[in-house]
């Protein structure tokens, strides 16, 4: 194991590796940017390195002053998170060359996944479903471009092959729109993700948004931890996730589950991964890989017992997997909310000073945040604060949790989207289990405040 590990990101996923450390009895040191120097986990750190001003650019972002820092404080790893520089494989490249372990897959299985392409090509070749579409990057040629179109079928989405967190993407539904569509998609590509290649599937119209979380060692071992539907989102960002999915067969997940762990084997991958997936009409369909912690990842550890943090350590140390499959069981149902800071309604943020922070209590309730009273939100983030995560024998009971769990948390000085989740939690739809990614799009049109 380990001696001591630098935690390359900030917020409440620094405060779970902090933790986690802290649980195998790893010293942890801390990097924080000059607007981060009051957070909860730079002050309780045994070590902590400024490594520049607010601008993510120049701090979290900074491989240099990274990678300096790990020097100083003579670290052996650095575990990214999720979000900043976790799936970079060039910067997994330069911890690794630099002497350290990078708490994640090698930087191979990072380009192969970060790339939708080449990570769409690999799943195919392992057997894993995909959404139907190009088979690689879209060629230049228009007659070839319309030919794929009408072979795939109306609508498409055209998507960036270096994109995510839902950027990137334009749905297509006529021929008329469709070359000015993958130009202007090709131009945001390049722009915002330095690789202008972009890529073809069929745009499914009422799918669910489900993922499974795999775990893998260096002695390819592989297991997948059940799954998560994070079908309640707004322009392609999550707001509340839950484990299992309601109402999907079991023996469908099993069967899918035992696909992502054979990819795994294949790809000789190596830590914690998520496989995402579209869901319609009993069928999944690949869509992308994530290679890092999930922000969700809580409720996949709430049904499974399993630590998925310190797990990531114990692999990245050398270790074995400390479970089989067959030892991985199910128990209950979690659900998570995502805490922002920002309006409920108008999603304007909500920078500013909390006066008032009351977590909520209870069994089978969980909060993984960072803030406290008079602490400073800055606005240089992401506007997440914290997420509050329940766990109840059944998804009835969970839900039950989750409204007491909500009402009891006070958050003041700031806006947060608290009054959302609370509406949500009583909504009929969302209560009977299953609803599609569009869901909450067309409920938030219909609430409009």
């Amino acid at each position: 194991m380990f001696k001591k590990i630098l935690i390359a990101n900030r917020g409440e996923i620094a405060l779970r590796i902090q933790r986690a450390c802290r649980e195998l009895g790893v010293r942890a040191v801390m990097v924080y940017s000059e607007a981060d120097r009051d957070a909860k986990y730079v002050r309780l750190a045994e070590e902590a390195v400024c490594i520049g001003p607010a601008a993510s650019s120049l701090s979290y972002l900074n491989m240099p002053a990274i990678i300096s820092a790990a020097e100083v404080t003579d670290a052996e790893a650095i575990h990214p998170g999720y979000g900043f520089l976790s799936e970079n494989a060039d910067f997994a490249e330069r911890v690794e060359k630099s002497g350290f372990q990078f708490i994640g897959p090698t930087p191979d299985s990072i380009r192969i996944m970060g790339d939708k392409v080449s990570a769409k090509q690999a799943m195919i070749r392992a057997g894993v479903p995909c959404v139907p579409g190009s088979e690689g990057e879209l060629p230049d040629d228009p007659v070839q471009i319309r030919r794929i179109a009408k072979s795939v079928g109306y609508p498409v989405i055209i998507k960036a092959a270096g994109g995510g967190g839902g950027r990137g993407m334009r749905v297509v539904h006529t021929e008329a729109a469709l070359i000015n569509a993958v130009a202007m998609t090709k131009a945001e590509a390049g722009a915002a993700f330095g690789n202008p290649a972009v890529y073809m599937e069929k745009f499914l119209q009422n799918p669910r948004h489900i993922e499974i979380q795999i775990l893998a060692d260096s002695f390819k071992n592989a297991v997948y931890l059940g799954e998560r539907d994070c079908s309640m989102q707004r322009r392609h960002q999550k707001i509340l996730e839950e484990a299992p999915a309601p109402g999907i067969n079991r023996k469908l997940i099993e069967r899918i589950g035992e696909r992502c762990v054979t990819a795994c084997k294949k790809m000789g991958y190596r830590g914690a991964g998520t496989f995402e997936f579209l869901y319609e009409a009993g069928e999944f369909y690949f869509i992308e890989m994530n290679t890092r912690v999930q922000v969700e990842h809580p409720v996949t550890e709430m049904i499974t017992g399993v630590d998925i943090v310190k797990t990531q350590i114990m692999v990245a140390a050398g270790e074995k997997l400390p479970f089989t499959q067959r030892q991985i069981t199910i128990s209950g149902h979690a659900i998570e909310c995502r805490i922002n800071a920002e309006d409920a309604f108008k999603f304007t943020p909500s920078p500013g000073r909390i006066t008032t922070w009351h977590a909520p209590g209870g069994p089978g309730v969980r909060v993984d945040s960072h803030i406290y009273s008079n602490y400073f939100v800055p606005p240089y983030y992401d506007s997440m604060i914290g997420k509050l995560i329940v766990h109840g024998d059944t998804r009835e009971q969970a839900l039950a949790r989750m409204r007491t769990a909500l009402l009891e948390t006070a958050v003041e000085g700031i806006s947060t989207n608290i009054p959302l989740h609370r509406e949500l939690m009583v909504d009929a739809k969302f209560m009977a289990g299953g609803t599609n990614i569009h869901y909450l799009e067309h409920w938030l049109e219909q609430h409009k405040r």
